[in-house]
């Protein structure tokens, strides 16, 4: 039995779903399905959640939300009237939003994850609807229904996991079941958000839950490519990759699979592949626990860079002879609830790495309290850091594989903040201005991939 989800492109419009429906129907194993809000029909398109998102807005600030409200209702008629479907599931849709916005106005994380939940709710009811038109015996069930009971956790929900027993039981239907991914329910009957980009979440959860022999993610492209296909011009499809390998091109911007879905299905080592819905034939990247690395072609399977850091310096001679200096500073961040990236170290110094976003408007009070609380001999602050991933099971076989890349950046003049690998050696990481991300990237993929090959030693 396979879980297949669906991205927000893949359902963002009537020709689209008759995609997916084409390609639910093509495979009996395909009884679980995962729905996405319909995402952009076009370039300049609204996707709905962010429509969504918006209503929220002008209800919380008493504005008149009539227009924005009619806005979403709009997008569900235009595919029910494509699609020639019975319009009364358009009322039901009017009357939902409406009754949300009454129940939830004064209490606003409720009212938000309530209505950013919607886009994926109506799509999941729509498109039942529309696969039972055609004769095909399908239910909608909803999160509270297939057992998909979260943490109360406005925005950022984690399944219990005594959620699992029951999601168990879905294997017991005859139907093929349409779920809408993104959010559950708490233990209080409340809807709660994953996070943005969450119906992977449910796909990995449902995927787990049911013991599922394979997690088809339906997206907008025929698998991960090697590197971002807007800075080096066609790469690479990845056949096969880990696990650990997508964990680790996740963290520094791989957007194509939400990396927090990763974690239910490594725990019980279940297979994804990542297709195209508009090419389903295209073989697409698969995700699994192992492969063979003995034979492999490519030693790095891709790099990525992700900009946004910020990096605090601090040197003091004798550093390395003073217990507790580190945590120190550590502490005055946690005071600050700023949480770390990386902290590469020498004997006299440490670099302490975070995303800006989460020291913007504090960096003044925390250099301050570091000079205050704990003597240092330099502490200096830097922005605009991008972090530089190159990634692959089979570095910790090879050679020189350091030596390749940190010689590909020096030849495009790529000058190196901090460079950094871990005890697994899949991954090494570099940092760079921000200036250089792009730059940096298409060095690393002509040195691994373009027109060659590199044989493990």
């Amino acid at each position: 039995m396979k879980v297949s989800k669906f991205g927000g492109s893949s359902v963002a419009n009537s020709e689209q779903i008759k995609k997916v429906v084409n390609i639910i129907n093509s495979d009996d194993e395909r009884k679980i399905v995962v729905v996405s809000a319909p995402g952009k029909r076009f370039k300049e398109d609204i996707k709905t959640t962010d429509l969504l998102i918006r209503l929220y807005e002008k209800v919380i600030n008493q504005l008149d939300y009539s227009n924005k409200l009619n806005q979403i209702v709009d997008r569900y008629e235009e595919i029910v009237t494509e699609l020639n479907m019975d319009r009364s599931i358009l009322d039901e849709i009017k009357r939902h939003l409406l009754n949300l916005i009454d129940v939830y106005h004064d209490k606003p994380e409720r009212l938000l994850d309530g209505l950013k939940s919607c886009g994926e709710d109506f799509n999941a009811q729509l498109i039942a609807q529309y696969n039972n038109q055609l004769g095909h015996p399908t239910r909608y069930l909803s999160p509270k229904e297939a057992g998909i009971i979260v943490t109360d956790e406005p925005g950022n929900a984690m399944i219990l996991e005594s959620s699992y027993e029951n999601i168990y039981k879905l294997r017991d239907y005859d139907e093929k079941l349409i779920i809408p991914g993104f959010f559950g329910y708490s233990e209080n009957d409340d809807i709660v958000t994953f996070p943005r980009g969450g119906s992977d979440i449910t796909g990995a959860i449902l995927a787990r839950g049911i013991k599922a022999s394979l997690y088809e993610n339906f997206t907008d492209v025929s698998g991960i490519f090697r590197a971002n296909p807007t800075v080096v011009s066609q790469p690479e499809v990845i056949p096969e990759i880990t696990y650990r390998e997508m964990r680790e091109l996740s963290y520094a911007g791989f957007g194509v699979f939400h990396d927090e879905a990763l974690e239910p299905l490594y725990k019980d080592r279940i297979p994804v592949v990542i297709k195209n819905t508009n090419r389903p034939t295209d073989k697409g990247t698969y995700i699994v626990s192992e492969r063979n690395i003995s034979h492999l072609s490519h030693i790095v399977s891709g790099v990525s860079c992700d900009k946004g850091f910020t990096i605090i310096n601090v040197k003091k001679y004798l550093m390395n002879r003073e217990v507790g200096f580190t945590r120190k500073v550590l502490s005055i961040l946690e005071e600050e609830n700023i949480s770390i990236e990386h902290i590469p170290s020498g004997i006299d110094s440490i670099s302490i790495i975070m995303r800006s976003t989460q020291i913007k408007g504090k960096e003044e009070r925390v250099l301050s309290k570091i000079r205050e609380n704990i003597p240092v001999d330099e502490l200096t602050i830097d922005y605009d850091l991008a972090i530089l991933m190159i990634v692959g099971e089979g570095m910790n076989k090879a050679v020189g594989t350091a030596a390749g890349a940190t010689a590909a950046l020096s030849k495009r003049n790529v000058n190196l903040n901090m460079i950094n690998q871990g005890s697994s050696e899949i991954s090494m990481m570099f940092g760079i201005d921000e200036q250089y991300s792009d730059i940096a990237v298409q060095a690393i993929y002509d040195e691994y991939f373009a027109n060659k090959t590199t044989q493990l030693a």
